[in-house]
């Protein structure tokens, strides 16, 4: 069976790194991923996260378009409690006439955020009611489509409502979820799943499960479609890969413990500071054995075996690879390194 790989981009942020050059080196690296054949190339949404710069996915999306030429590029996700609908469906419209053919749509219910966060975002901008997202998401679908959605009036008559500017074609809308709901939701509307791997991987087979047995075909996706998300850092030796890793993973450990967020640390930084504290200790082995982590050949083995373990033809990685010192600070040097070694190992 093939593979096809895609990208998820959180924009990191390391230490001395200023947000403008995090966002500089993503952009250059989804260049990368368009010259080496990638399938799409997807931004999250993370607020008030030091390490994390991409906060707004349809400015990135709009930014890659411009840079690539046939690569997908898309959200991983947009989280709809944050947006009004009307508004996610009006950028994304923009977005399909910018890049014809080539605009996913991925939308998430988590906020994305911390409580404070979600307040003030509640506070200060036009958001939707978390409890009503399958309502939001219908309405989405409607104002993208080329009928658009119709609204009737308690006194009576109807009116049109229709995303613009009006695109010859619709940017592809996918579910996001790293639990059985979204799962459920996609399956009953007929709609592309992803499911968010990447951040824990409990319950995905459930998940899968769930989606494909419960799926009810749709006009537009007449059989259930589905890839998995996965972090992976991939070097030319053992060694460097984890080398690359123990930023990350001492990130991971900092939100699952609850200690403050920092930028990402550079490798140098993460060996002095692990030498001491042991923070990534208690979460290395789930970073071995749940990520794509190793040589070329090791982590193309491991990607195939993951594959066909969960009956998926693409897997979107994100490559989560850390910085040395006297790395660019406009280059994505180790993660462009993973999507090049990755990619061509699955190739070969």
């Amino acid at each position: 069976m093939s593979i096809s790989l895609s990208v998820l981009d959180l924009v990191p942020v390391r230490t001395g790194q200023t947000s403008a050059e995090a966002v500089a080196s993503s952009l250059a690296l989804a260049e990368r991923a368009d010259e080496l054949g990638l399938t799409r190339y997807w931004f999250a949404e993370h607020h008030n996260m030091p390490a994390v710069a991409s906060t707004t996915p349809p400015v990135m999306i709009a930014a890659a378009a411009a840079r690539t030429r046939r690569i997908r590029v898309g959200s991983g996700g947009v989280m709809l409690p944050n947006h009004s609908p009307l508004i996610v469906a009006e950028q994304f419209a923009a977005l399909e006439a910018l890049a014809p053919g080539r605009i996913d749509l991925g939308i998430g219910r988590a906020p994305g955020s911390d409580p404070v966060i979600t307040q003030l975002l509640h506070r200060s901008g036009t958001t939707s009611d978390v409890d009503r997202f399958p309502d939001h998401v219908r309405d989405i679908l409607a104002l993208t489509s080329a009928e658009g959605a119709t609204m009737s009036f308690t006194s009576g008559g109807t009116y049109t409502v229709r995303a613009t500017p009006t695109a010859t074609g619709t940017p592809e809308v996918w579910l996001l979820g790293s639990s059985d709901y979204s799962a459920q939701l996609a399956a009953a509307s007929g709609l592309p799943y992803v499911f968010a791997n990447h951040f824990s991987g409990e319950g995905l087979e459930r998940a899968l499960a769930l989606y494909r047995g419960k799926y009810r075909p749709s006009e537009a996706h007449p059989e259930p479609r589905t890839f998995v998300t996965a972090n992976a850092v991939v070097s030319p030796t053992a060694e460097e890969a984890w080398d690359r890793a123990l930023p990350q993973v001492r990130m991971m450990a900092r939100l699952r413990t609850g200690r403050p967020l920092v930028a990402l640390e550079t490798v140098e930084e993460a060996r002095d500071a692990e030498a001491s504290d042991n923070l990534a200790a208690p979460f290395a082995d789930w970073a071995r054995s749940s990520w794509f982590l190793g040589t070329p050949t090791d982590a193309a083995t491991a990607l195939r075996d993951f594959s066909a373990r969960h009956g998926v033809d693409e897997v979107m990685i994100s490559p989560v690879a850390g910085a040395y010192a006297d790395e660019p600070m406009t280059s994505a040097t180790g993660r462009a390194q993973t999507l090049e070694l990755l990619s061509g190992a699955i190739a070969a």
